[in-house]
């Protein structure tokens, strides 16, 4: 999840102790209060600045040649429109999604922090050990469920996408997706990078849907995909690489929902649902904000402008999406970008990633549509 901060001033120079090689040149674009600026630097720094920036900053490379960005076809957003017309609470639904557990949960995310002493991870950053043997660890598990697994290589040094499909029951080419990112950032200068808001968070909500999928026995009627991405941490490097190769198939992606940073609940506050201002499709948006009401009514739904993640890769290339998060507001996480983004701390409820978790499965099964075990009749 990304972010951005005021500057003073026109220029500055960035370096780091750790870098000593490296002095970063920036120029403010909005010196009267804006929060955006130019960095240059060698190309081959790219992939690993955000290394050097502070914690509410976030990189972004400039592409060499004009990008077209694609908008949603009318079609697309006729499709979401119908959803939007026609869904309805199902008893059924709401038994599935009820079958999201927390203890379940709890093991998971102890398990991606290293909070339980048993996985060996100090950090899942893109570029470090732990983020390796995370991804083998979410394929083996999301394996267990029935999907069919693969670690995708996007670019050279990183850790790959976890990459998981359940194949259609019927003939179609039309497929929904739901992913996380599972890679994380510490603090400036520390190894530790536990990431168990972000985005571990949104990575047990993926799981959690995945293990209540195994469970139940059931069939989507749509192709499903569940994705974990890494590489979001130093610009959206993962889920650009598979946005621009699913564009490239002309894939049938009908509703893409990303889930970063879902388990911070603020002091005073009420467990929330944040939806995205600016980037994405509003129609999905407002699909996800139905499903809220009628499948985790406990949560208050609203607009965050807190930027940006994985669903803006699939915006970019024309399909329909959005983001689930923790706020309706700014980012107010104290631990963002730290190395304290542990799950045993005050006001990370694992409680209100379930019930995120609840809205994401259910839009999911009614975008794709499912049967259970020798029911295929049911819907």
């Amino acid at each position: 999840m990304g972010g951005g901060q005021r500057l003073s001033g026109h220029q500055h120079f960035l370096s780091s102790p750790d870098e000593p090689g490296v002095e970063l040149h920036l120029v403010d674009l909005q010196p009267e209060g804006g929060s955006y600026g130019l960095i240059a630097v060698e190309p081959s720094l790219a992939p690993s600045i955000e290394a050097l920036l502070p914690r509410y900053w976030k990189p972004y490379v400039l592409p060499r040649q004009p990008t077209s960005y694609l908008p949603v076809p009318k079609p697309a957003i006729e499709h979401v429109k119908n959803l939007l017309e026609t869904v309805r609470f199902d008893p059924v639904v709401s038994s599935l999604v009820n079958g999201i557990s927390v203890n379940q949960m709890r093991d998971d995310i102890r398990w991606l922090t290293g909070e339980d002493g048993k996985s060996g991870i100090i950090s899942r950053h893109s570029f470090a050990e732990g983020s390796r043997v995370a991804a083998n660890w979410l394929k083996e598990r999301f394996e267990e469920t029935g999907a069919t697994c693969e670690l995708k290589i996007f670019l050279s040094g990183f850790a790959p996408n976890v990459v998981c499909k359940y194949p259609a029951s019927e003939d179609t080419t039309s497929t929904v997706l739901i992913s996380g990112h599972y890679d994380s950032r510490g603090s400036f200068g520390s190894a530790r990078a536990p990431g168990g808001n972000d985005d571990g968070s949104g990575t047990i909500a993926l799981l959690g849907i995945a293990r209540t999928v195994g469970h139940s026995g059931i069939t989507f009627r749509s192709n499903v995909e569940l994705v974990a991405f890494a590489g979001e941490e130093q610009g959206l490097y993962g889920s650009k690489a598979y946005a621009r190769e699913m564009r490239k198939k002309n894939a049938n992606i009908t509703v893409m929902i990303q889930a970063d940073m879902l388990g911070y609940h603020s002091p005073g506050e009420p467990a929330q649902l944040g939806l995205p201002m600016y980037i994405g499709t509003p129609e999905v948006a407002q699909l996800v904000s139905n499903m809220s009401a009628i499948y985790s009514p406990e949560l208050s739904v609203g607009l965050s402008a807190a930027c940006c993640s994985d669903h803006q890769s699939f915006h970019e290339q024309g399909y329909a999406s959005t983001q689930v998060f923790e706020r309706a507001g700014p980012i107010a996480d104290p631990m963002y970008h730290n190395s304290g983004d542990l799950s045993e701390r005050p006001g990370y409820d694992l409680s209100q990633i379930r019930s995120i978790a609840k809205v994401q499965f259910a839009t999911l099964l009614h975008a794709a549509g499912f049967d259970l075990p020798g029911d295929e009749d049911l819907n």
